[in-house]
C-alpha cells in the first residue's frame, strides 16, 4: 500500500508546463514516420519497450504500433524546450496498468522526457544505465514493482530530478551518499531491502519529504538530519533498525509536521528540545525502548494532534499529553494510566537500565 502523498506529486507535475499539452492535439500520419528526428528516436525506444513487455492483461499498450507515438496510450507529447517548433515525447504514465516486463536500454533515447510514472506494475530487472542521459527528467516514479539489484546509480546523474520514488521494490545493498547531495524535493525509498548505515551526509538533502521506512539500516539516528531544518516537513523512519538515542538537535526541525520513528530499537529519553518542533502535528515513537518522563514541552506543542508513545517504558507524562486529540500511551510504565506494563516488567527494565529515579 503506497503512502498518501498524491497532492505533492500532482503539484510537481502541474509545475512542468511543457507536458500540459494533451497528446491528442499532436497528430501525424499513422502510415508515415514524422520528419521530426526526436519522434523517430521515441518510436525506436517505445517499440523496444513494447517488445520487453511480457504481459499486458489490460491491453494498455495495444495501440503502441505505428510511428504516431503521440497517440500511444500513456505517452504525452509537447513542444521541445529548446525549440518550440519541434514536438517531442515529454512524459510517460503507465501507472496501475498491471504490466509485466523490463525496461530496455533504448529508453535512454527519450532525451526530452520529464516525467516517468510506472508505479503499481510488475516490471522487474534493473534500471537501465542509459537513464543517466535523461537530463530533463524531473519526476521518476517506479514504485510498487519488482525491480531488484543495487540502488539504481543512473539516477545520480540526473541534474533536473526533483521527485524520486522507488519504494515497494526489492532494491538491496547500500544507499550511495551521493543521493543526498541531489537537489530533490521528495524522496521515497521505503519498503526495499537496503542494508546499511544511513550516510552521514543525509543532512545535505534538500527534500521536504523523506520516507525510508521498512528497510534494515544499521546504527544510530542520523544527527545531521537537523541540517534540513529549512526544508524538511515529513520524515518517516519506522521499522528501519535504528538504535540508540534521539540527538538533542532534533528540536531544530521547526518546520516538521510528521515525525515517525516507531518500530525501531531507539532508547533513552525524548529530548527536551523536541519542544522546539513548533509545526509538529503527528508524533509516533511507539514500539521502541524509550523511558523516563515525557517532556511537557512535547505535549505543549500547539499544533500537535496525534502522539503515539505506546509500547515503551515511559514512567511519567504531563496531563496535557492525555488531552491530545489522538493519543496512545498503552504498554508503558505510567502510574494510574490503563493498559500499562506490569510492575514487575517495569521494575526489571528500570533496574537493568539503571533508571532508579523512574517509578514503575
Amino acid at each position: 500500500m503506497k503512502s498518501p502523498n498524491l497532492t505533492l506529486s500532482i503539484l510537481i507535475i502541474l509545475s512542468i508546463t511543457f507536458i500540459s499539452k494533451p497528446s491528442h492535439q499532436v497528430s501525424h500520419s499513422p502510415q508515415t514516420f514524422p520528419v521530426n528526428a526526436r519522434l523517430q528516436k521515441a518510436y525506436q525506444a517505445l517499440q523496444a519497450w513494447k517488445h520487453a513487455i511480457t504481459s499486458d492483461p489490460n491491453n494498455f499498450t495495444a495501440n503502441w504500433c505505428g510511428p504516431n507515438v503521440c497517440s500511444y496510450t500513456g505517452v504525452y507529447c509537447a513542444q521541445a524546450l529548446d525549440d518550440p517548433h519541434i514536438t517531442t515525447v515529454a512524459g510517460v504514465d503507465l501507472n496501475h496498468a498491471n504490466i509485466a516486463g523490463s525496461l530496455p536500454e533504448e529508453l535512454g533515447l527519450l532525451v526530452d522526457i520529464a516525467v516517468v510514472h510506472i508505479n503499481s506494475n510488475k516490471f522487474c530487472g534493473t534500471i537501465p544505465s542509459s537513464f543517466r542521459g535523461l537530463y530533463l527528467l524531473y519526476e521518476l516514479d517506479i514504485s510498487n514493482n519488482q525491480f531488484s539489484g543495487p540502488f539504481p546509480s543512473s539516477v545520480l546523474c540526473l541534474p533536473s530530478l526533483k521527485y524520486l520514488d522507488i519504494r515497494y521494490n526489492n532494491f538491496e545493498g547500500r544507499i550511495p551518499p551521493a543521493l543526498f547531495d541531489l537537489k530533490l524535493d521528495a524522496l521515497f525509498l521505503n519498503n526495499n531491502k537496503f542494508q546499511c548505515s544511513l550516510p552521514q551526509n543525509i543532512g545535505n538533502s534538500s527534500v521536504s519529504v523523506i520516507v525510508l521506512a521498512n528497510n534494515d539500516f544499521k546504527g544510530g539516528f542520523p544527527s545531521s538530519l537537523a541540517k534540513m531544518k529549512d526544508t524538511l516537513n515529513e520524515v518517516i523512519l519506522t521499522n528501519s533498525g535504528l538504535e540508540g538515542c534521539l540527538p538533542s538537535n532534533i528540536g531544530c526541525l521547526d518546520k516538521l509536521t510528521v515525525f515517525d520513528v516507531s518500530n525501531n530499537k531507539l532508547d533513552g529519553s525524548l529530548p527536551e528540545s523536541m519542544g522546539g518542533m513548533k509545526s509538529l502535528e503527528q508524533l509516533n515513537v511507539a514500539n521502541n525502548g524509550f523511558s523516563g518522563q515525557i517532556p511537557a514541552s512535547v505535549c505543549s506543542l500547539h499544533k500537535l494532534e496525534s502522539f503515539n508513545s505506546s509500547n515503551n517504558y515511559f514512567c511519567g507524562q504531563p496531563e496535557m499529553c492525555v488531552r491530545l486529540k489522538e493519543t496512545d500511551d498503552r504498554r508503558n510504565c505510567i502510574p494510574y494510566r490503563p493498559l500499562q506494563r506490569s510492575a514487575k516488567e517495569c521494575a526489571a527494565f528500570h533496574s537493568h537500565n539503571n533508571l532508579a529515579n523512574c517509578g514503575a
